[in-house]
């Protein structure tokens, strides 16, 4: 079978997709309530309703307990058509089903615990480890402050990742550091447990919501716990689903780069429509004049180019277009940083296009350009760290670090 016809049958297939097929509805939504989001700081109930109807918190989830078990491509696509709308939203959809698949990773008895009453339960992730996880009799006593927790409003439960002494618990996890220093282990807590504390105020990225996760000595049973090891490595618990064994560096960076794919396209259609009604100062239409045919046209074409580059990500995720698994380590995550590195261009271009207009807070280009600028500053879009892990591999440095 050629790459063409390849590309042609998974185009068909993303077109089948239930999420796909819903996620512009979400948008529309997250659209209209984009500025009350980001008067609150956090995504309306509306919105949040419309994510779960979607299908974005059952994306990962075990067919075991009435998941989808989904593809990497299709929720890729679903979280940019949302981001068309609203950036916001778009990242929440992403994070919430990237930590669905986390919980995949818990013992049996955690996870039927978990989806007990269904696979819609929504989840956040504090995904870098933080606060003091203590050993008791049963499990474990969680305490402290994790910041940008994004959706910890509206999580039914959260995954707090913390160190721990390196020993070997009850789900058969180990994910001890180098040396025996400890390990980091992500534990399962349920809503009431939780508190927020007020503190996500940014230029970008309001909607999110990613206030601080605070835990005062929160008891986690062992079957709520598991060694982030096992993430790393695609070693989920009774389940062999393609989405559950694939290792973190394969997607590592995905879910926060698929969200902004599809803010950098609505700062396209925006700038679009307001560029072929805009008249310089001599009443003719600006959309006339070759530097603006020419600036819309790069813009254009840098966003095409990140979503390639982040769609081969996926596809390679999903097993589609997979490279040996050296060159996977470094290449994706190079690519996603890449790609961020472009939508960020196209749309200051775009920006920098709108005039003093663009300026005031209801017009939607410069909220895609906040959100773009404040979601790229995450630590897994780096190109200076992924470029260097590549360009070690491809120079055949000794002992490369994939960029996690």
């Amino acid at each position: 079978m050629t790459g063409d016809s390849t590309q042609t049958c998974t185009d068909e297939a993303l077109s089948l997709s239930a999420i796909v097929a819903r996620a512009p509805r979400v948008a529309q939504l997250a659209a209209r309530c984009a500025e009350e989001a980001e008067a609150a700081r956090r995504l309306t109930p509306e919105v949040v309703e419309a994510l779960k109807e979607a299908g974005f918190a059952r994306h990962f989830v075990p067919a075991a307990h009435g998941g989808t078990e989904g593809g990497f491509e299709e929720l890729t696509h679903a979280v940019g058509l949302v981001g068309e709308g609203c950036a916001s939203a778009a990242w929440a959809a992403s994070l919430a089903a990237y930590a669905g698949r986390y919980a995949a990773f818990l013992p049996a008895a955690g996870q039927a615990e978990i989806w007990a009453d269904g696979p819609d339960v929504l989840l956040a992730g504090a995904l870098m480890p933080a606060g003091q996880a203590e050993r008791v009799p049963g499990g474990w006593r969680l305490s402290g402050e994790w910041k940008y927790i994004s959706g910890v409003h509206f999580a039914d439960w959260v995954l707090a990742c913390s160190v721990v002494p390196g020993e070997a618990v009850s789900d058969g996890h180990r994910g001890g550091r180098p040396g025996g220093g400890g390990e980091v282990r992500f534990f399962a807590v349920p809503k009431p447990d939780v508190s927020v504390r007020d503190s996500w105020f940014t230029l970008g990225m309001r909607g999110t919501g990613s206030d601080t996760l605070v835990l005062s000595e929160a008891f986690v049973p062992d079957h709520l716990t598991l060694g982030r090891s096992a993430v790393h490595e695609g070693r989920a618990i009774g389940t062999d689903a393609r989405c559950h064994i694939v290792p973190m560096y394969a997607v590592n960076a995905l879910p926060f780069a698929a969200p902004l794919v599809g803010a950098a396209r609505g700062a396209l259609r925006a700038a679009h429509e307001q560029t072929g009604r805009r008249l310089d100062r001599r009443g003719n239409l600006v959309r006339d004049k070759p530097s603006v045919q020419i600036d819309l046209a790069r813009s254009a074409a840098e966003v095409d180019a990140a979503e390639l580059l982040v769609r081969r990500t996926a596809r390679a995720a999903d097993g589609i277009d997979e490279p040996g698994a050296a060159e996977a380590a470094v290449r994706g995550p190079r690519d996603l940083a890449l790609a961020v590195e472009l939508l960020v261009s196209a749309v200051e271009r775009l920006f920098r296009a709108t005039g003093t207009s663009g300026h005031f807070e209801s017009d939607p280009v410069q909220r895609f350009r906040r959100d773009i600028d404040t979601a790229a500053s995450h630590v897994a879009l780096s190109f200076e760290t992924t470029g260097a892990a590549y360009g070690a591999w491809a120079l055949g440095a000794e002992n490369p670090t994939p960029a996690r």
